[in-house]
């Protein structure tokens, strides 16, 4: 999720990068909501307000961050821009980021994206990306000016929440011993098909928070295919509207039906009304299955990575890796 301008403007100055805190938190959400209403105005989209995100969630971003969670200020010692930077094992990616709209054109933006380039090259990753607007022309020529080239959509399909007759097998129900060499497991699955990767952050601030669950295929002890999903809120104040899908690894294509049941009733056990999956558009055998299974396309977004630390999906499996929080 990334805003950006490309008019110039004089340069003023700003102190910068910061580690964020969950004490930046209010001021966070003000700014995203400001810079991110007013690029869908700049887009046509005049009566879109863009609603400031569950502060639970940005305690999570924030967490999963740590000192790659960066922002800006300005004289007055306000918020002006952030890069929240994540690091998955050899996974690096950007999101949010964004520059508020009094701070656009001063080259703001370019000195964000190559704290958080940098931030990433200093930990030695091997994918450095990000996602945005594909409609955004100049949000896409500004990031290919810093490096970036595009790669595939990331559609965002939804299934319905249904009731499945099979027993879900979740993480949060394992014994604490148990849990953990399954936690080990699904790092040994995930490193099997995408070397360097590691989710186990992810999986243990989401456990430790209260955001979802890990829902688990197969053996626990060595799951054939695992799913991080969160259920909370994503917008502050709203019930929750989706069991979201933030990484989903299986070591076979062919079982993505079955997951996706799993998922559909885990949704339905929890009041959830539908499950969102966000699809890259390397796979697709498994998106002609979600279309089969009733999927619906809800949104896409344009994947850009940086020449050089371009990701490339497994020969075999799937893992499907989501660079939003």
């Amino acid at each position: 999720m990334t805003t950006s301008s490309r008019t110039w403007r004089p340069t003023r100055p700003v102190d910068g990068p910061l580690v964020a805190t969950v004490a930046d938190i209010a001021a966070l959400n003000e700014v995203f909501s400001e810079a991110f209403s007013d690029r869908y105005r700049r887009d046509g989209m005049v009566g879109v307000r863009v609603p400031p995100l569950n502060p639970a969630i940005w305690r999570y971003a924030i967490e999963d961050a740590g000192d790659g969670a960066m922002l800006w200020r300005d004289e007055r010692k306000r918020i002006v821009a952030f890069n929240i930077v994540h690091r998955s094992g050899a996974e690096g990616w950007m999101g949010p980021l964004c520059v508020r709209p009094d701070y656009q054109g001063t080259g703001l933006g370019t000195t964000i994206v190559r704290a958080g380039m940098a931030w990433l090259r200093k930990h030695e990753v091997r994918v450095m990306g990000l996602e945005t607007m594909p409609r955004t022309v100049d949000n896409i020529g500004f990031y290919s000016a810093l490096g970036f080239v595009p790669g595939p959509l990331t559609i965002t399909l939804t299934v319905d929440a249904a009731a499945d007759s099979r027993p879900l097998q979740l993480l949060s129900r394992l014994s604490p011993l148990d849990r953990e060499h399954t936690v080990l497991a699904c790092r040994a699955l995930t490193q099997s098909l995408m070397p360097g990767y590691d989710f186990t952050k992810e999986i243990d601030l989401t456990e430790r928070f209260s955001l979802g669950e890990t829902l688990l295929l197969g053996d626990p002890a060595n799951p054939s295919g695992f799913a991080l999903c969160h259920s909370a809120a994503l917008v502050e104040g709203r019930a929750r509207e989706e069991l979201r899908v933030l990484k989903l690894v299986l070591a076979d294509r062919a079982d993505m039906a079955t997951m996706v049941r799993a998922l559909s009733d885990l949704a339905k056990r929890g009041g959830t009304p539908r499950v969102a999956i966000r699809m890259q558009g390397y796979y697709g055998e498994a998106y002609r299955m979600l279309i089969a299974l009733g999927a619906r396309v809800r949104w896409t977004d344009l994947r850009m990575s940086v020449h050089g630390w371009d990701e490339r999906p497994p020969a075999q499996g799937l893992v499907l890796s989501n660079w939003e929080i």
